[in-house]
This record gives structure tokens, C-alpha cells and sequence, in this order.
């Protein structure tokens, strides 16, 4: 998409925005017998801000899902999650976990199985690969962890959030029927997510990273996935697999080109490789089978993303997240993914 296209596409899209009628509604409600579970995944880095915005979460959803569900990660720090501020004990987070079960706001733990058995038989039928030992990515981001969340928490579809996700959902709206509607009716879409920003229906700003087209019926078409916040529904999400492993780059680029298998034996060996982000072999993945991320473009549902988390945002949390479950926002977010802290103070 060329730049004038794509401001182009984006004035459309903004348009689009502001007239609803022109965005497609499922007929009648997602059949009963269909479940649906929550999954939100926790870390010791999360302690800070996580029993403020895990009850904003399922607020903003206000959704009758099957289970709600904490994915616990124990495994040691690594990455640039190291250095997170803090980071608290493994005690500290059990702790958090259960009361946010004895208040109502969760139903289940599940601790993250690292467990040789396991791994080698999930790798193998997700990547190909059981002989894959690397549990988490070059950043420390658990792809073992992620996959386990698919795995085991129970449902037809699974809505998934980090835990520290902002979603605003306006009362009446339900941005998940939506998604599962399109989920079965979209052979193409494998998977739904709400509106990336805050949108403001005067304004053509969409800021993107990464190409898109606008579909009719009302949601953004991304081949790259983020593993941040999505639906799915579980088999038509088992179609996908197995999906090829990828490894960070080499510094002798022939590497590159050898199969992953080999690559898998080779990294085993020197115990130097790194694997790529769990959202880049999926991503890769959707561009080899022509299918999509579907972004909602439904102003009555969004999501922001806190980049900085240190004290300045934990601080200004409660207010911020009253600000967004009222749906409002600075004008200078309009647009953007990523919360802009100092428009907030």
C-alpha cells in the first residue's frame, strides 16, 4: 500500500467509523450451547498494575463466558522482562491469583506445564518439532505458555488479553458475539480483536505499523497477529497447525535458509539460537494461508496498550481506567495503540 493509498484507505475508514449503519450486526444471538472462556495471562512482572486492570477486564467484557481464566507463568525471568519494575515473588502472584478468585473475579488458575512430556508433545503438534527445548522467545515472552492457554483452557472459543490490556466496551455493544459471529461466517478470518486505539469519529487517524485493507462489513484485514489481545474459536484455529518454527536471524545468513528442523538440531546443539515472537509464526503462518486478523472498526469497543509501567502509570492507573470504562480519552490518543501516558496526567 503505497502512502497516498494508505491515507486514502484511512479517511475511508474514518468515515466508515462514524456512520455505525454501514457496519454489519449478527442477525440473532451466538447459539447457547456454544461456550466461550476468558484467558488472561500472568507474570510476576504483572504484580503492579494486575488486580486493577484484571477486574477492568472483565468489567469491560461483561460477558457470560464459560470459565474465566488466570494462565500463570513460573518460569524464571528472562529477556527484557528481567528488568521490569516490580517484579515480585512467585508467592507474591499466587497470592494475587487466588484473590482474585476468592472475589469473584476469576474462576480458575492454571499453572503453565513445563514439563518435558508436555512440551515435546504440544511442540510437536503445533511446530512438527518435539525435540524443540526453548520454552520462551528472544524478549522472554512464554510461546510454550501461550500455546498452553489455547490448550487448556476449556471452550468452542477462547477470548485471550494480557493482563495488562485496557478495553473500553460500551454498554449494549458485545464486541465478542460480534467476533464469533464473523469467526464462522468468514472463512478467511481466524482471528477477532476490538478496535486497536481510541477512535474519535471526526478524525482519519488509524496509526498502524502494519498494512491492512478495510472490509465492508466493518473490521481492518491484518495478515500480523498480536498476541496481546484476540478471539478465536479452537478447531477452526487447530486448521492452522502445524505451523513452521522460526528462529531469530543468524549472523551467517545461509543459516537462514536451512529447513527448521535442522535449525531446531542446531540451535539444541550450541544452545545459541533465539526464537522469533509466537505473534510472528502465527503471522507467518496467516500470510502462507491467506488468512486474516480481523480488527474491529466499531467505535463502541477499544483497546490501549501501557508501554511504560513504571511508577508515574501506576500511580494515575485507577483514574485512567475510570476514564476509559467511561469512554473517554485526550484527544492526542485518537488514533494511537499504545496508551500516551503524559496525555493522561
Amino acid at each position: 500500500m503505497t502512502p497516498q493509498s494508505q491515507r486514502d484507505s484511512q479517511m475511508q475508514d474514518s468515515q466508515q467509523i462514524a456512520t455505525n449503519s454501514q457496519f454489519y450486526y449478527p442477525s440473532s444471538s451466538v447459539q447457547s450451547e456454544e461456550t466461550c472462556s476468558l484467558s488472561i495471562m500472568v507474570a510476576r512482572t504483572d504484580l503492579p498494575f494486575m488486580m486493577q486492570t484484571i477486574p477492568h477486564l472483565v468489567r469491560g467484557c461483561n460477558f457470560p463466558f464459560f470459565k474465566r481464566v488466570l494462565v500463570m507463568d513460573t518460569a524464571p525471568l528472562s529477556g527484557d522482562k528481567v528488568n521490569r519494575p516490580g517484579v515480585g515473588t512467585l508467592e507474591d502472584l499466587r497470592a494475587a491469583c487466588q484473590k482474585l478468585i476468592d472475589d469473584g473475579v476469576m474462576d480458575e488458575i492454571m499453572e503453565m506445564d513445563y514439563s518435558e512430556s508436555y512440551r515435546r508433545e504440544i511442540y510437536k503438534k503445533h511446530f512438527g518439532i518435539s525435540e524443540l527445548r526453548l520454552t520462551h522467545n528472544y524478549k522472554g515472552y512464554p510461546i510454550l505458555g501461550s500455546i498452553f492457554a489455547i490448550e487448556n483452557v476449556p471452550g468452542d472459543y477462547i477470548v485471550h488479553f494480557d493482563s495488562d490490556m485496557l478495553l473500553h466496551q460500551q454498554s449494549g455493544f458485545n464486541w465478542i458475539e460480534l467476533g464469533m459471529d464473523l469467526l464462522k461466517r468468514r472463512d478467511e478470518v481466524m482471528f477477532v480483536r476490538p478496535f486497536t486505539g481510541f477512535p474519535l469519529p471526526d478524525e482519519d487517524q488509524f496509526h498502524q505499523t502494519k498494512s491492512y485493507d478495510y472490509d465492508p462489513e466493518g473490521f481492518y484485514k491484518f495478515s500480523f497477529f498480536s498476541s496481546r489481545a484476540f478471539l478465536l474459536q479452537r478447531s477452526k484455529f487447530e486448521s492452522l497447525l502445524p505451523m513452521p518454527v522460526l528462529w531469530r536471524r543468524f549472523k551467517r545468513k545461509w543459516l537462514c535458509k536451512l529447513p527448521p528442523r535442522i535449525l531446531t538440531s542446531i540451535n539444541n546443539w550450541t544452545g545459541r539460537g533465539k526464537l522469533d515472537s509466537w505473534e510472528v509464526i502465527v503471522s507467518n503462518k496467516l500470510k502462507n494461508v491467506k488468512c486474516v486478523r480481523a480488527t474491529l472498526a466499531h467505535p463502541q469497543a477499544w483497546t490501549l496498550h501501557p508501554t511504560q509501567r513504571g511508577q508515574e502509570f501506576i500511580s494515575n492507573l485507577p483514574q485512567i481506567i475510570h476514564r476509559i470504562e467511561r469512554g473517554e480519552a485526550p484527544r492526542e490518543q485518537s488514533g494511537y495503540y499504545d496508551l500516551q501516558l503524559e496525555y493522561w496526567l
